[in-house]
């Protein structure tokens, strides 16, 4: 689907707009704030290359579309930005103000297990100290959570998140330097009064979503360019939402995915980011005037509620709309309560300047490793299950157990993963320390070579990855990022173990 003005008057026509939303929040329809870049974390950087910070965790009342909100943060919403360079050594001393215990996740850093901890617990008032190196060749946009196990679900979606940058050789070529660089945290909220809507038993089995879209906290702002060429790192903080982006009469270059640089830039007219994805585009602004970023709707696959009981939304995107009578209700219902299909939505406005002049898009980026598959000491294989009425979720028929642990790898070798999706419903697989590459799914070999921590499988889908076990060894967490899922059982531990 080409996205163009007259096609989204058609959607918004189809009821798919978001009055509903528009009809609740002041000043959501107009769309005038202004864009809003997140603040930096302060930095104390010291000649020997080694980079003091603090973050704390703690209630924070704020407003968000015009009304007074109590999320839990750390310190905004979005968290500071923590951007590092290549090569540092980072001393971040994390402080836990909550009433509830906590822990910090460094999400896609390839750093020791030992410090991103995916099953440490800091308790309220107490701190604890994250040392790492930031590995060289790591540039690119990751972020940082709490990975709590039953309450991770809970605190991220309260506003538990912010972005970690990394910058790198590679962004200092022109083409790159010279743009304009926005973050934009995509994150949903559902609220009651001024505090986070409950989680209900439907919650729990689908994930949970909100009809309140926000961009680094704000309902649809305005990013008026300054230049040509707009450089964007986009994360979906969401809990379960997925994000189908495309903007108006303009492609995407994507330069980078969850794990850096691809190797040249790759023209897309959409991008799809699961939950817990990141990735950085260029966008070319070629004619002045104002153009939307839309969210388009997309199928998940999630158990929607009706009058007569629930049901299960299939992968044919608007489908359940376009045949009339009981089905089209059904849907209809089930997307006014952020279940099901998802409706179209505009999450940005970018205004071009005067008489844009867009940089030439680079050449070159990176190189990106080709791996020896000849070299390959395991084979696995991982099946996603549930029992979706009890909200529970599995990998290859168990539960999560921390005391267990499911996989032992050595360092230094490198494993070839399948992974396939037995559930309804897509669910986001992401693998913590170890940087991965998608070989294929469904058979069908990736049209380019990136780095990734996650990647989705929708319904009966069949993914190979290969993970080099590198540098580290201890003991981590592969899990669904639909984070409800995560919580409610889908997550594995794996130990890697000296050579």
């Amino acid at each position: 689907m080409k996205l163009t003005r007259r096609n989204t008057i058609k959607l918004l026509g189809a009821g798919l707009g978001s009055a509903l939303v528009g009809a609740h929040w002041p000043g959501l329809a107009q769309g005038t704030l202004a864009f809003p870049e997140p603040k930096l974390l302060p930095l104390r950087r010291l000649e020997s290359g080694l980079v003091e910070a603090s973050l704390a965790a703690r209630e924070s009342n704020l407003s968000i579309g015009g009304k007074p909100v109590t999320l839990l943060t750390y310190g905004g919403m979005p968290g500071p930005t923590l951007r590092l360079r290549e090569g540092e050594t980072v001393r971040l001393q994390f402080t836990n103000h909550l009433t509830q215990v906590t822990n910090l996740h460094l999400h896609g850093l390839h750093v020791s297990p030992e410090v991103d901890d995916p099953l440490a617990q800091i308790q309220p008032g107490q701190s604890r100290m994250y040392e790492f190196t930031v590995p060289k060749g790591s540039a690119g946009t990751y972020w940082y959570h709490p990975h709590i196990h039953g309450r991770v679900a809970e605190q991220l979606y309260a506003g538990l998140l912010g972005l970690i940058v990394v910058e790198g050789p590679v962004d200092a070529i022109p083409e790159l330097r010279e743009a304009e660089e926005h973050v934009l945290v995509l994150k949903d909220f559902a609220f009651s009064g001024s505090r986070i809507a409950p989680f209900t038993p439907m919650d729990w089995m689908n994930g949970k979503e909100g009809d309140l879209l926000t961009v680094n906290a704000v309902i649809r702002p305005t990013l008026r360019a300054q230049r040509g060429t707009l450089r964007l790192r986009i994360l979906n903080a969401s809990n379960a939402r997925y994000y189908r982006l495309a903007l108006e009469n303009h492609p995407l270059y994507l330069i980078a995915t969850d794990g850096g640089f691809v190797e040249k830039p790759v023209e897309l007219r959409e991008l799809l980011l699961a939950p817990g994805e990141r990735a950085e585009v260029l966008i070319r602004l070629t004619q002045a005037g104002s153009f939307r970023l839309q969210a388009l709707p997309y199928d998940r696959g999630a158990m929607m509620m009706h009058g007569g009981g629930m049901g299960m939304m299939n992968h044919q995107g608007m489908g359940g709309m376009s045949h009339g009578g009981e089905q089209s209700t059904l849907a209809m219902q089930g997307m006014m309560m952020g279940m099901g299909p998802s409706r179209l939505e505009t999450l940005l406005t970018i205004v071009a300047p005067p008489n844009p002049k867009p940089l030439p898009l680079p050449t070159s980026l990176a190189t990106v490793e080709r791996l020896d598959l000849t070299k390959v000491a395991a084979t696995r294989r991982f099946e996603l299950g549930e029992r979706m009425m009890q909200a529970e979720f599995f990998i290859n028929g168990r539960m999560f157990d921390p005391g267990r642990v499911d996989v032992r790898a050595r360092r230094g070798t490198l494993e070839v993963w399948e992974l396939i999706n037995k559930t309804d419903m897509d669910h986001p697989f992401h693998l913590h320390t170890y940087p991965f590459q998608v070989l294929s799914i469904n058979g069908r070999p990736q049209p380019y070579r990136a780095w990734k921590d996650t990647v989705n499988l929708k319904k009966n889908d069949v993914v190979r990855i290969a993970i080099p076990f590198r540098d580290f060894i201890g003991t981590t967490v592969y899990h669904c990022h639909i984070v409800e899922h995560e919580d409610r059982g889908m997550m594995g531990v794996l130990q890697v173990e000296a050579e």
